[in-house]
Order: structure tokens, then C-alpha cells, then sequence
């Protein structure tokens, strides 16, 4: 898995400006393999569609996958007459790797892809878009899986479709409903810094960008999409399966060992200027509150458990004692991971040291109530130990989460960027480079335009 560096926080989304005359807005990447039935009436019926009801400037790339037919022959022809229309020739095979290279290069603010076949009624590319270019969304796919979503498709990948969804929201938590819908697309300033941590280039590369940055916070919109199947399909559905639970099965590693760092995707609180000029409210509270006292509530349970089966063996003392430090040392590692929601192995010790200390203030309390209790009655009923022991935790609670959320686990928030900025080196986020795998493998096709139309029924 990639850990490689990035840019950095991402500025706040803002409505994207009106661009120069001539300048793309939208990037559509088209990539093909072997391709020459299908990629001449794709791309001219997705150039008549954008430019009869795309309001901005677009372009549409064709990324050809070492393709080894005639396929390259069609692309340049095509280029040669459509000034909207370029070529990349990429040696190197793969899904991913054509979107890396060409999204990594490209300077339109919205970078989308679709597949050459055009399952996916283009009536849904402006909305898909919209949300990027106002600043509304990271990401959008579309979805066949959606309830007000139009698909004909056999059974067969109908099943392997909604079988492979339900794996990752079993196995990753992934709250999107179509990760393989090839209708796609996202800002550029967010693919710069996500797409260096994705490391698949073929088909899994789709679900691993969503699921990183789904996991990164990141708002990812969903279309919903009339689909209709391609019986010529040229994709291998058991090796294309095979691949992505091998990608599952990384990708899930990675997120539970924290080696990735999702950190570098995060955005500011609010686009409203009204929201990042708030004072003195510290982010995220309420939910840290939650999962503090659903830790605790836990912590308590168990920590009572404890204290019960050393009570039997030992004196009242050492049992809390003992139950205390396990208990706490359990309490820290959850709230770490659970309620502050810090991954990895970096400052571990640090954390449970501090929370060593936030232990001993709690024994002091605890052990101190025990204490009076004593003096006060000679034997007391093991149930009043026990009430004495609440009280005196509820009160170790509050100043538990007081000092992990000021002290060991404190706010550390990001210097805000704004996206006037976003290209400026000072501001630690540097212009976009054209990638290796760019300069080596692709080349660029830009021809002049010849006004050529054509029926959309005549794509069979």
C-alpha cells in the first residue's frame, strides 16, 4: 500500500470560477482496449451530447490501453476532427493506470471517465458534475443499485453486482452503493493528493479510491442511472473478481494497521466563511462525548467484573488497583482508536503513558473513596463498595475525558488553505507535475476540429 507524500489538507470546496474561453472545465477520460467496433460511435455521439447541452468548455480524452487492433488508427482519426477530442497512448495495460496518467496531467477542475460502450444514459453526466463544479462534492458515481436507478442486465451480473457491494460494506464499511459503475468523477485538487494513495491500476482502482476517501471524510455524491447492459463486454468477470477481493482483502488491511494517511484528505469545517470564522467551539464534541461514554459505559462493566473475581482472592485495594490499571489501559487503547480517532502505532507509548497518569488520578479517587468508606464502616456490604465505586468513577469519567481531550488526545487542527491558494507553493500545496508514467507512456493528440454529426441510433 502507497504511503508515499502529498500536497497536504485540502482547502475548503468553492464554487468553481468561469473559466477562459477554450479552457476545459470537464475532462472526460474514455479508456479503451481493443476498442475499434465501438470507440467511433462512443465518442462522437459523447461529443454531440456535451456539446448541445454541456453549458462549459469540455474535452474528451481517449486513453488507449496498448491496444493492439486498429483502435489507435480510429482515436487519431477522430482527434484529427474533433478540436474537443485528444489521444494518450499509454504501453502498459490497465483501467487505473490510464486514469492515474491522464487525470494526473490534466488541467480541467473536473476530471469524470466513463466506459466506451456508453451503458450509462449520458442525461446523468451534468448531474453527476454539478456537484463538483459548485463545490458541493469531493466525488460522484453514479449508481445502478439505486431504488429510483432504470438497469437491464442479465441475472448473472446482476448478482455478482450487488454480491460484491454487499462485501464491502460487510468487510470495508462502505456506505456507497456502486463502487464498479463506470461513470465517475472528481475534482482535480482532491485526485492530486488521493490518487498517490491508490496503489491498484486496474479494476479495483474505482473501489479503492472511493473507499479512501469515504474513509478520509471526504462527501462523495451518487446518481442514480439508467443502465443498460453490454453483451459484447470484453471484461473477465471471474479473473476481475478474483482481483478485487485480493483488493478488498489489502485495502482492509491497511485501514485496520493505519498505514495509510488519510489525514492528508482532510477537509475544512464549513464553506460558509460564516463557519470558519467560528470561535472557541471545539470540533467534533458531540461525537467525541458519545464515543468517550460508550467507551466508558464499557470500561465500567468490565472494569467491575474484574474488581468482583480479585475481590474474592485479594483485599479491596489491590483488587481496584488491579482492575483499575487493566481496565484503564483498555479504556486509553479504545478511545484512542474509537473516540479521537487516531490510527497507527505513532505516539502509542506517549498515549498510554498519559493515560497511566489520568489512571492514577482516577485510583486516587477511587481508592480515597474506599478509604472513607472504611473508616466509616467496619464492614461494609459488598453491594455499598461496589455503589461507593460507581459514584466515585462517574466522577473519574468526567475528568478522565476532560484531560484526554485537552492534554493526551488534543485538537490539532489544519491551517486553513484557501482555494485561491490551493496552487500557490507557499501555501505548502504545489502546482500540479506532470506524473513519470505520464511523460513516459503517453502521448498527446490535438487536432483541429471538423464539424461532424451523427444519429446516436446509429452507435450499433
Amino acid at each position: 500500500m502507497r504511503t508515499d507524500s502529498s500536497p497536504g489538507t485540502l482547502p475548503a470546496r468553492e464554487h468553481l470560477p468561469a473559466a477562459p474561453a477554450g479552457t476545459p472545465v470537464l475532462d472526460v477520460v474514455i479508456p479503451v482496449y481493443n476498442e475499434e467496433k465501438d470507440l467511433r460511435p462512443c465518442v462522437e455521439r459523447l461529443h454531440e451530447h456535451l456539446t448541445r447541452t454541456f453549458p462549459y468548455a469540455f474535452r474528451i480524452t481517449i486513453a488507449d490501453n496498448a491496444s493492439t487492433d486498429t483502435t489507435p488508427q480510429v482515436a487519431a482519426r477522430l482527434g484529427e476532427r474533433l478540436a474537443q477530442v485528444r489521444v494518450v497512448r499509454l504501453e502498459l495495460k490497465g483501467r487505473g493506470r490510464a486514469l492515474r496518467t491522464v487525470w494526473s496531467a490534466s488541467d480541467a477542475p473536473v476530471l469524470a471517465y466513463m466506459d466506451v460502450d456508453l451503458s450509462t444514459d449520458l442525461n446523468a453526466l451534468l448531474p453527476l458534475v454539478a456537484p463538483l463544479i459548485s463545490g458541493h462534492s469531493d466525488l460522484a458515481i453514479g449508481s445502478r443499485l439505486s431504488r429510483s436507478a432504470r438497469v437491464v442486465r442479465g441475472a448473472k451480473r446482476e448478482f455478482i453486482s450487488r454480491t460484491y457491494n454487499l462485501i464491502l460494506r460487510g468487510s470495508l464499511q462502505a456506505r456507497f452503493s456502486d463502487a464498479q459503475c463506470g461513470f465517475k468523477a472528481i475534482r482535480r485538487e482532491v485526485a492530486r493528493v488521493l490518487l498517490p494513495l491508490v496503489e491498484d491500476s486496474g479494476w479495483f482502482f474505482d473501489t479503492e479510491m472511493l473507499v479512501l476517501a469515504e474513509r478520509a471524510g471526504l462527501r462523495i455524491h451518487e446518481v442514480p442511472v439508467d443502465w443498460v447492459d453490454d453483451p459484447d463486454s470484453t471484461v473477465h468477470i471471474v479473473r476481475t473478481a478474483t482481483d478485487d477481493l485480493k483488493g478488498v482483502w489489502r485495502v482492509g488491511r491497511a485501514l485496520a494497521t493505519g498505514s495509510l494517511p488519510l489525514d492528508r484528505l482532510a477537509r475544512p469545517f464549513g464553506d460558509d466563511p460564516r463557519d470558519r470564522d467560528i470561535k472557541d467551539v471545539p470540533t467534533g464534541l458531540a461525537r467525541q462525548l458519545v464515543g468517550f461514554l460508550v467507551v466508558g459505559g464499557l470500561s465500567t462493566v468490565f472494569y467491575l467484573l474484574l474488581y468482583s473475581g480479585l475481590r474474592t482472592v485479594t483485599g479491596s485495594q489491590l483488587a481496584n488497583a488491579l482492575a483499575l490499571l487493566v481496565s484503564a489501559i483498555a479504556n486509553t487503547a479504545a478511545n484512542r482508536r474509537l473516540t479521537f480517532g487516531v490510527r497507527g502505532r505513532g505516539g502509542a507509548v506517549r498515549h498510554q503513558a498519559q493515560g497511566l497518569v489520568v489512571f492514577g488520578i482516577g485510583l486516587v479517587l477511587t481508592s480515597g473513596s474506599l478509604a472513607a468508606l472504611g473508616a466509616a464502616t467496619a464492614q461494609p456490604a459488598h453491594s455499598t463498595e461496589l455503589a461507593v465505586l460507581i459514584a466515585a468513577n462517574l466522577a473519574a469519567t468526567v475528568l478522565r475525558f476532560l484531560l484526554f481531550r485537552a492534554w493526551v488526545f488534543p485538537d490539532r487542527e489544519p491551517t486553513p488553505v484557501r482555494a485561491a491558494d490551493a496552487a500557490n507553493p507557499a501555501m505548502g500545496v504545489p502546482p500540479l507535475e506532470r506524473s513519470r508514467e505520464w511523460e513516459k507512456d503517453a502521448t498527446v493528440q490535438l487536432q483541429p476540429v471538423h464539424p461532424y454529426d451523427t444519429d446516436p441510433r446509429d452507435r450499433r
